[in-house]
């Protein structure tokens, strides 16, 4: 049993709740703890819908770059990455519902993005702030981000770094809805989909996704690449920096 992931099922309806806060950074562990709680629920008869929700302030504030000389593409010795756990998500078969609240940032849009459907609070903000610290976008959202907002949309997050408030995400399509008590409704909106027949939902949801884990997994291998050139550049290593020291970054273009 993981200490990081909780697993409640009531009813039909099962709640993931990413356990590390306030932040609840991803990594490649609690990615793959993830990925092993929806399988898990794959198998369960009894759910036949999923929420995913984050303890403390932020739903996921992005990739956890804390660990000495550890970054988001690298392999651990069974040859497992972070991207490789994120199309184990993509292929697990219940619905899911993710209750966002606070940031949904980096990796951690990337998340909220693997879900059927997004619930903000007025106070969830998404962005896709790659660029700003002089990275390539990663966790497969080249394909899945435009997918599901439009290609231009997809485009002014990636090259600007904004921050969108969960109205404006509402707006843009990013979120389905905007609701005060996020993981109340999260739950009413997964409870209504287990009303449905399990099988007729089944066979509509890989209809409707039929392909995105093959494209995810083809995305993520040419985000990886690209993040290994600029990994090495100045610009990298002064958007981090900034990051870091919470101050407006200064790239030169090396």
């Amino acid at each position: 049993m993981s200490t990081e992931i909780d697993v409640q099922l009531e009813g039909h309806v099962a709640t993931v709740t990413l356990r590390r806060p306030p932040n609840n950074f991803i990594d490649l562990s609690l990615t793959a703890q993830l990925a092993d709680a929806l399988e898990a629920l794959d198998a369960e008869a009894n759910c036949r819908a999923v929420v995913l929700a984050a303890e403390g302030k932020h739903f996921c504030a992005g990739a956890d770059f804390s660990q000495a000389g550890r970054r988001a593409g690298d392999a651990d010795g069974k040859g497992r990455t972070i991207y490789t756990e994120g199309v184990r998500l993509l292929r697990t078969r219940k619905p899911i519902v993710a209750a966002v609240q606070g940031a949904a940032v980096g990796a951690g849009l990337g998340l909220a993005v693997v879900a059927d459907f997004r619930l903000a609070g007025p106070e969830a903000r998404f962005a896709a702030n790659f660029t700003r610290l002089g990275y390539h976008p990663g966790f497969g959202l080249t394909r899945s981000l435009p997918r599901l907002i439009g290609a231009q949309r997809a485009a002014l997050m990636f090259m600007t770094g904004r921050r969108f408030t969960g109205a404006q995400a509402v707006e843009m399509g990013l979120a389905d809805q905007l609701a005060d008590d996020v993981l109340a409704a999260a739950q009413a909106l997964a409870a209504e989909i287990a009303e449905a027949a399990p099988l007729a939902i089944a066979a509509t949801r890989a209809t409707l996704r039929a392909g995105l884990a093959a494209e995810y997994e083809a995305a993520t291998a040419h985000e990886l690449a690209q993040q290994a050139v600029l990994r090495e550049t100045a610009d990298f290593r002064e958007g981090t920096a900034a990051s870091r020291e919470r101050r407006p970054p200064r790239f030169l273009g090396v």
